[in-house]
């Protein structure tokens, strides 16, 4: 019987959980605020003490203490490898603070410089393609003194002589395959794996987090990529140990709010390949603007910006936490206001699509969103709800709702936990990443329980206790059915127009044309989103659904 601790050095608390990787339980567990200001190692120090009667026969650790993993990605079109790099590099648990494309100049150099990056992705062309700009970029990085390693994982014709002009000017670098090998292909592993190796052996050490070489032996990954590997965990399951399918997890912090999903793509999404940049169908975004604490400001301001209903009272009170990011509330309603917020505008720029030839992401099949953070690990189940509602209703903001998925929540903080245990302990991480999850029944406007889409039943897997949850839908009639089924299609033609238009305003703006002209592609588009959405209501209402729902679905549109 073995014992594994896993330790999470986040940056406001160090947790820890005590494995039985024989059965996949939690022997124990326990957190500390992390003592940045001193030691990291203090923090977990403490936490052993705690465990002191406990056999420990190993230990593993991720972190994102400190600011976490920060990347630049230098690339050689905006369109294509830059924004492949952004991808591989928003999956590997990084902070993507730059992105730039093209041959670099001394100032692009400079401007790369500031944004402070542990790590810089370099990447450009496909395979047998142009490499003169990869080579070219490398040598400004390595002339140009950036201080950080680089990752080179470009052309293969040129990845070499790009090494050589970083490695010859005394910069570290490290070599991985293309992540684009050739168009409409990603190929993010290599990538990921070479930024995780950069991570442990360079940058967890150079944060200064600890004097003792202990911590870098513990950490393993970045927190981020270690919660999207248990992600899939919990989709896919194990040998013996059923996942839950397609899922979709957002986790709200203190600085940042995440959104992780692991989906199988279907029917149009399986076929069709429209961007130049393969669809990740394992994904993580991460808007570093939207956090209930230090960038309690910047989910009002993104909320406003989407057009959803704020007060001048929450704006005060999330300048009041900005400023004190210690500060615990006796009542949770403003938490559980921004945290709402923040879930909404999160799920919007994950799912929406992010060019206007491309679709949006594909959750629609999901079948059960997580939610996971601080304000919903310690609040009551009114309140995670009424945060994690916008994942099952906000139609008409551009993305795909999930149409019968359940909500639950990461009560027991295990997702971290299952991505450390994965490679080795696999049917253990499996076990372990349901049996913290708390299963929330959504509530009508009388307060009783039913479904988005009606009552969701919910039973434990037959094999063992604990086991994924399964839900299984009422029949539906089919008048009711296909009234739902045109409300869904548009809802997302709303969202469509709607992020659309967006994007035309954006283009008409980049090219230095007249403000209005895109004001006014941008007010047609909304609009015409405004009476998509309407319809798509009027269509659930007359489905039978719940009022709560189409009247949501209406006001997102307003």
């Amino acid at each position: 019987m073995a014992r594994v601790l896993c330790v999470d050095f986040g940056s406001t608390f160090t947790k820890a959980v005590l494995v039985d990787t024989d059965d996949g339980t939690v022997v124990a567990s326990g957190s500390h605020r992390t003592t940045i200001a001193t030691d990291v190692l203090d923090g977990y120090a403490s936490i052993r003490e705690t465990f002191a009667t406990e056999r420990i026969d190993e230990v593993l650790a991720c972190s994102s203490a400190g600011g976490g993993l920060r990347l630049a990605v230098v690339g050689y079109e905006r369109e294509v490898t830059a924004e492949a790099g952004h991808r591989v590099g928003l999956s590997a648990g990084a902070k993507v603070v730059h992105v730039t494309a093209g041959a670099l100049s001394a100032g692009d150099v400079r401007v790369l410089c500031a944004t402070r990056p542990d790590v810089v992705l370099l990447v450009g062309g496909t395979d047998g393609g142009n490499s003169e700009v990869l080579q070219h970029n490398a040598r400004r990085l390595a002339t140009g003194r950036v201080p950080a390693p680089v990752v080179v994982a470009g052309n293969v014709d040129g990845r070499q002589a790009a090494v050589h002009e970083l490695v010859s000017r005394g910069r570290r670098a490290l070599v991985a395959a293309n992540v684009l090998p050739r168009i409409g292909v990603l190929d993010p592993e290599p990538a990921r794996a070479a930024i995780r190796e950069v991570f442990i052996r360079h940058v967890i050490g150079g944060k200064g987090l600890s004097q003792r070489p202990e911590f870098a032996r513990l950490v393993r990954a970045a927190t981020p990529d270690a919660v999207l590997t248990g992600v899939g965990v919990l989709a896919d399951g194990a040998p013996g140990v059923p996942g839950l399918g397609d899922v979709l997890v957002v986790d709200v912090g203190g600085a940042t709010t995440d959104v992780y999903s692991v989906v199988t793509p279907s029917g149009e999404d399986a076929t069709l390949r429209k961007e130049v940049v393969q669809t990740m169908w394992r994904a993580r975004t991460v808007e570093g603007d939207l956090g209930m604490r230090w960038n309690a400001v910047g989910v009002v301001d993104a909320a406003a910006a989407e057009h959803l209903a704020t007060t001048l009272g929450l704006r005060a009170y999330a300048e009041r936490v900005a400023h004190d990011p210690g500060f615990v509330p006796a009542d949770p309603a403003d938490d559980a206001e921004l945290a709402r917020l923040a879930v909404t505008v999160a799920l919007r720029r994950h799912g929406r699509p992010g060019s206007p030839s491309a679709a949006p992401r594909a959750l629609r099949d999901v079948s059960t969103v997580v939610g996971s953070g601080g304000v919903l690990r310690h609040n009551d189940s009114g309140v995670r709800r009424a945060v994690l509602a916008p994942a099952v209703t906000d139609h008409g903001g551009g993305w795909r709702v999930p149409r019968t998925a359940s909500l639950a929540v990461d009560a027991g903080y295990l997702l971290f936990a299952a991505g450390l245990l994965a490679e080795h302990e696999p049917r253990a991480a499996a076990v372990l990443v349901t049996s913290g999850l708390v299963d929330l029944a959504p509530v009508d406007d009388a307060g009783g329980a039913a479904g988005w889409s009606g009552i969701l039943v919910r039973r434990r897997g037959a094999d063992r206790p604990g086991g994924p949850l399964v839900q299984s839908p009422p029949a539906v009639p089919p008048e009711s059915a296909a009234l739902l089924a045109w409300s869904a299609r548009l809802s997302d033609c709303a969202g469509t127009a709607r992020a659309q238009a967006g994007l035309l305003r954006d283009r008409v703006d980049e090219r230095g044309l007249a403000g209005p002209a895109g004001d006014a592609l941008a007010t047609m588009g909304a609009s015409v989103a405004d009476t998509l959405v309407v319809l798509a209501a009027r269509c659930q209402v007359a489905a039978g659904a719940p009022a709560q729902q189409a009247h949501l679905a209406a006001g997102a549109g307003r």
